[in-house]
Formats: structure tokens, sequence, C-alpha cells
């Protein structure tokens, strides 16, 4: 016997034609979670087109959906997702932040940020060179981390002169997490991602893979990569091809974003 404190089935009936005006209408900003009710897909925002929309989910994978009247779930209840109207003059650089217009780059501050290699340095310009000219920072490259306390000091941080060093494949245990650990002073940051190289720091998806392939030990990782996903080319030649693909932060691991902009902040602190 149904009771009569239930309503009917809140399922039925074709939920997405509602009465006029009780669907809201939400700006489909970077970062937004919502769910395709139809198939079920969950996930983030991370581009918005004229008609449609793509969202990525927690494994990395993306599909694109129409921008449909109330075609969408947030926090279970349906909305219509449509494009973020940019206000004039306010438009955004590739990390995700406000573009200054008419940007003359700032004299560069004593500090600086310190990278692995020239693949490091050009994928940080890329996303964030528009922050680093606002902020007068200049990145640099090390080749390596062998020597890193020898320049380090040599360097001679102190409070108005502070120094970031990003390093790959910064996990305990590691190489790099020896030489890093040497390292004390309150005016170096080391930091870093967990990647074996920088390449793996640029999400699958945005090259049309499923995943960074495995390289048994032995085998130059780039070399083996190449290899293993059948692309062609010399590793100078696949990574112009990789930064290629590459538009926004929305491309990029969150493990990376986060420690570049760390670096950033560390460098530019009050008194840096």
């Amino acid at each position: 016997m149904r009771s009569k404190n239930y309503a009917k089935d809140v399922l039925s009936g074709d939920w997405r034609r509602p009465r006029k005006g009780q669907i809201p209408e939400i700006a489909a900003e970077s970062g937004l979670v919502a769910e395709d009710p139809s198939s079920g897909f969950c996930g983030a925002v991370v581009a918005c087109e004229k008609d449609s929309v793509t969202l990525e989910d927690r494994f990395g994978k993306r599909r694109v959906f129409p921008l449909a009247k109330a075609g969408f779930l947030i926090d279970g209840k349906p909305v219509t997702l449509v494009r973020p109207v940019r206000a004039a003059g306010r438009a955004i650089s590739a990390s995700g932040s406000i573009a200054v217009a008419g940007l003359r780059a700032r004299v560069a501050r004593e500090s600086r940020i310190y990278v692995e290699g020239k693949h490091d340095a050009e994928l940080v310009e890329k996303i964030w060179g528009h922050d680093l000219r606002v902020e007068g920072v200049v990145v640099e490259f090390l080749e390596g981390v062998d020597h890193l306390p020898e320049i380090a000091e040599e360097f001679g941080p102190e409070p108005g002169r502070r120094l970031g060093v990003l390093v790959d494949h910064l996990v305990a245990g590691s190489k790099e997490s020896r030489i890093a650990e040497q390292i004390d002073s309150p005016y170096v940051l080391v930091t870093g991602h967990p990647f074996i190289d920088i390449w793996q720091a640029v999400k699958p998806a945005t090259l049309g893979i499923s995943a960074w392939p495995d390289v048994p030990r032995g085998i130059p990782w780039k070399e083996g990569v190449i290899s293993a996903l059948g692309w062609r080319g010399e590793p100078g030649e696949v990574w112009q091809a990789i930064l290629g693909r590459v538009r926004t932060y929305a491309d990029l691991e969150p493990a990376l974003l986060g420690r570049v902009e760390e670096l950033i902040d560390f460098v530019t602190a009050p008194g840096g």
C-alpha cells in the first residue's frame, strides 16, 4: 500500500522541461563540477564553446556535451550551463589569472626561479609567462640538479633575493630528494612534482593518449616513450609537438600547477 506521505517519483515525467524560471542558469566557469544525468559522467569544466562544454573527470577522461537547457546537475539539482560572459578588459591568461592589458614587463627582481631543463622552462613560460612578467620574475634552467647545493650557495639567497627551484621526480627516497635535503635556507624553496620528466605533467588526454607508458629501467625515458607510443622524431621535435597541444593550465596535471604557483608566491612574497 502506497503511503500518502510520499510524493510521486521525482524522476518521472520530463524534468528537462520545467516551468519557466525554475532552473537556474550557471556560468560554465573553469573548474565548475557538473554531471550529465543521461550518462552519469561527472567532471570539472575545462573548456566552454558557444554551443558545448567539455568536462574532465577525476581520471583525466574528457567528454564534450551540448549546452542544453536543464542539461546538467550540480549538487543533484538540474541547472542550465551557459557560456561565461567576460567583462571587457578582463581577458584570462593561460594560467587562469586575469590578464593585464597593455602589459609592460616589470623590471626583473633579484629573486629567481630555477627549473631543471629547457623543456621545463618552455612549459612554465607558455602557461605562466604573463604572470611572471607582471611580477618581474626570471626563470632559468639548471640542466640537472646534481650540483644544486653549490648553485644555491653561489646564488647568495637573502631576504630580498629569494630562490625557488622546481625539481623533477621529487619523491621520497629519490636522488633528487636527497639533494634537496642538503639545502637549508629560509630564502630557498625547493619543491617539485612526482613525474620522471616534465613531459608527464601534460595530461594524456591533451595528447590523445590514454596514459603515459612505463619505460623499463636502462632505457632513456624520452626515447622509450617515443618508441612505445609509435611517435617519430627526436626528443626535441616531439617535445615541440607536445608543447603545441598545451593551451592552458587545464591541460596540465594539478601536481605541477600547485608547485609552480607556490614558487611564484615564494619569490614574490613581501620583502622578496
